[in-house]
């Protein structure tokens, strides 16, 4: 189970009477003095997080794994802090399998995208695709779907995109978030290199740890030292059974600092067929929380804690009686 220790300012003062009852009791000062039971989650809804360090922030998301949450990760990550009042321009950097527009339900509005911006066919403004629920939330394409980039693509020409994003007339974007494409060829290379933050998106599996390890190493060699992750899919059930490495296992094995945890939740893949990100559903689900927890500490580049979940006794059957 996750928990978020309570810090020394939160703490609630103590009445000048509460402290006249607890000299006088004993066992009340013994009580006061152990310490604070974890706080199962803390939603800070009153007041809007403090954007910490130089902006544009280029965020890349990335795992080197394929079908482990990129996409959705910067889809409801994205429009969570658009929805925080940050201006925010997502980059579909998947050339030719792009999928951003379909979970954002833009696909009918993408008209223009970077490869015609390259060509002089049109302006960046007219590339970008504005949506309509969070006006400060922009979309760019890469190219159309099935198509091939130019030869001379790569990262000097996303570097070039990013400052022109930064240098536009409207005003430079707080964050600009790069999906990533899966594996870590030429495209995976493309994508990192304007970036100076990188949030990993893993599954607790070892195929996607193995991929997220190494990733993690191309991203330092790179000069992306701020790394953050988020542990995708998790079911506390099958930690429980043994069946599901922790999170902080994960945490230990890849020794990235945690960014959230999305538990396992049937809503994505509804949210996903609809083209109508998670974070907008009315009541929230728990993956939508989680999703906005972690855009929040995106935000104050803070991270968070796992705890060990506690194992479940395994059921004992009649003949354990007999030492089996």
């Amino acid at each position: 189970m996750l928990s978020l220790q309570l810090s020394s300012a939160a703490a609630p003062n103590l009445s000048p009477t509460s402290k006249l009852s607890s000299f006088f009791n004993p066992a009340k000062t013994l009580k006061s003095l152990r310490p604070p039971p974890p706080i199962q989650s803390v939603l800070q809804w009153n007041r809007k997080p403090q954007l910490a360090g130089d902006t544009p922030r280029v965020v890349v998301i990335t795992s080197g794994k394929g079908g482990v949450g990129k996409t959705t990760t910067t889809a409801n990550v994205g429009l969570s802090l658009a929805r925080l009042g940050f201006s925010v321009v997502a980059i579909d950097a998947d050339v030719g399998l792009r999928n951003l527009d379909l979970l954002l339900g833009l696909e009918n509005r993408v008209n223009y995208t970077v490869v015609e911006v390259l060509n002089g066919d049109c302006r960046l403004d007219q590339a970008l695709v504005r949506d309509k629920r969070w006006s400060n939330f922009e979309l760019l394409c890469i190219s159309k779907p099935r198509s091939k980039l130019p030869l001379g693509f790569g990262g000097k020409a996303l570097v070039w995109l990013v400052d022109a994003l930064k240098s536009r007339q409207e005003g430079s974007p707080d964050f600009i978030l790069i999906d990533c494409p899966a594996g870590i060829d030429a495209g995976f290379i493309t994508a990192i290199t304007p970036a100076n933050e990188a949030v990993l998106v893993t599954t607790p599996d070892i195929t996607s740890l193995r991929d997220a390890d190494r990733v993690t190493g191309l991203l330092e060699c790179d000069g992306i030292r701020d790394i953050k992750m988020i542990v995708n899919r998790v079911r506390t059930d099958m930690i429980k059974g043994e069946d599901m490495m922790s999170v902080l296992d994960v945490q230990e094995m890849l020794g990235l600092a945690l960014l959230g945890v999305i538990p396992e939740d049937s809503e994505v893949l509804r949210s996903t067929n609809r083209g109508y990100p998670l974070v907008l559903n009315k009541p929230p689900t728990l993956a939508g929380l989680a999703f906005e927890q972690a855009a929040w500490r995106l935000v104050e580049q803070d991270s968070m804690k796992a705890v060990m979940v506690e194992e479940e006794p395994k059921k004992r059957g009649f003949f354990s009686l007999f030492g089996g």
